[in-house]
């Protein structure tokens, strides 16, 4: 269905003004530019469609009430010239239905609507001055005043125009009458409060309908819109999940190859074959370690080292390759704490890891400290209410205006998405401390007595 044919057009946006009436009134305050439509398959659209199915059965009606309002004057026995002139005017207003109104309840036309409802005003009044059997045509003339007119007040004084005028026709027999009048009044009355009572109720009820289509369309759209925002912001997580671990292993794990390689070739220069070997065999096994950690990457398992381990002992191979790689001692002081899932276990290891890394490259260090047990905070928290990691070396510390780079700042990230903590301290002696801090999730069991893992 084109726009220019749409009954029920969209609302405008803010409260719909007051006095429409008809389709108008039942949810199409004005008319849609040409060009402009919904989304197909909107609720919208399936109330237009509705509509172009309704109107042809309005057809349908006003053609079986005329006909029948026909066949009942012509049953009745009327003088044949009164019957020709009310036979007459009924087909005046079957012409400029079918060639005024008919077009005016498709395409809303405001002029061909109340070009055909004066003309069927007048026609009918004129029917039921011929007989009475002409208010028939009143059956018509209301339903079709509330369905064509757009506004309210257009279709109350229409009514009005109709329920006088054929007041006045019901008594021209009797010469309008006080007595006729009198009685005739009340009923034209009654007819005309119910055909307004009517349509005001069929209008509000089919502008609820229309807004109410308006509002499911515009969930949908909501709807539509939050999935891509959503989508958007799910792409833009796993991007920064992904550049965090590669960082953390990847990166890290071609880190060591440079340093190894070039420690081999220094070596090599001092022919320092037994030297040479070790520093390739752990060159190999740190390739071997990488690609395993790219292949658990590409298929989402856990990190490697905590497969078929416990997290103090994929600290402890942890520490044991980077004192390995960089020849700082490390000591070690891992207690087990039951309770921890798999995600608080990936984020310990991943912190240890960046820990170590960043000893490695910055702190010049000649030993560090790696502790991981249950926490012991001051407060109302109880004891073993959390898990702490501390890695805290002797180097040089942090000197004055440093910015944190991508994989400390990664860290802080991935910690605060458990609810925990990180804190980074130099003192002035030199050394640098990272401690994370995270809760043990609720529902876990009581802390048994500490075995403590400590060895230089």
């Amino acid at each position: 269905m084109t726009t220019a044919e749409s009954p029920v057009d969209r609302p405008a946006a803010g409260p719909v003004a007051a006095g429409p009436s008809g389709p108008a009134a039942m949810g199409a305050p004005a008319p849609l530019a040409p060009g402009s439509a919904t989304a197909p398959g909107s609720a919208l659209d399936s109330v237009e469609g509705s509509w172009d199915r309704i109107v042809v059965w309005w057809d349908v009606g006003f053609y079986v009430v005329v006909a029948l309002s026909a066949l009942a004057l012509l049953s009745a026995g009327v003088e044949p010239d009164r019957l020709a002139r009310a036979l007459g005017a009924m087909a005046v207003i079957v012409v400029a239905y079918t060639v005024l109104g008919r077009r005016a309840a498709r395409n809303r036309d405001q002029r061909l609507a109340v070009a055909y409802l004066l003309i069927l005003i007048v026609a009918t009044d004129f029917a039921v001055i011929q007989n009475q059997l002409g208010t028939f045509l009143l059956f018509v003339a209301f339903t079709q005043i509330w369905m064509l007119s757009e506004r309210r007040w257009v279709s109350l004084v229409l009514s009005t125009l109709l329920a006088v005028g054929t007041t006045f026709a019901l008594t021209a027999p009797s010469g309008f009458s006080r007595e006729a009048l009198v009685e005739t009044a009340p009923q034209m009355g009654v007819a005309l409060a119910f055909s307004t009572m009517l349509g005001i109720w069929v209008g509000q009820t089919m502008l609820q309908t229309a807004r109410h289509a308006q509002l499911v369309d515009d969930l949908h759209a909501a709807q539509a819109e939050l999935g891509t925002v959503h989508h958007a912001a799910g792409v833009a997580a796993e991007r920064e999940r992904m550049a965090r671990e590669i960082h953390d292993t990847l990166a890290q794990g071609f880190t060591s190859v440079v340093m190894l390689a070039q420690a081999a070739s220094a070596d090599l220069d001092r022919e320092d074959v037994g030297a040479v070997r070790d520093r390739l065999a752990l060159v190999e096994a740190t390739a071997r370690d990488n690609l395993a950690e790219a292949r658990s990457l590409v298929t989402a398992f856990s990190p490697l080292p905590l497969q078929g381990a416990t997290l103090v002992e994929a600290v402890e191979r942890l520490a044991a390759r980077f004192e390995d790689e960089s020849g700082v001692a490390v000591t070690l002081r891992l207690s087990a704490v039951p309770g921890l899932g798999s995600a608080e276990d990936v984020v310990l290891l991943r912190s240890a890891q960046e820990a170590l890394a960043n000893v490695r490259r910055h702190a010049q260090a000649s030993s560090v400290v790696v502790s991981l047990g249950p926490g012991r905070p001051e407060g109302t928290v109880p004891d073993g209410a959390t898990v702490v990691l501390d890695v805290t070396d002797d180097g040089r510390g942090l000197g004055p205006g440093v910015v944190e780079g991508f994989g400390l700042h990664g860290m802080r990230e991935r910690v605060a998405a458990g609810d925990g903590t990180v804190r980074v301290a130099s003192p002035p002696g030199g050394g640098t401390s990272v401690r994370v801090e995270l809760p043990v999730p609720a529902g876990a069991p009581p802390h048994p007595a500490p075995l403590p893992r400590s060895h230089p």
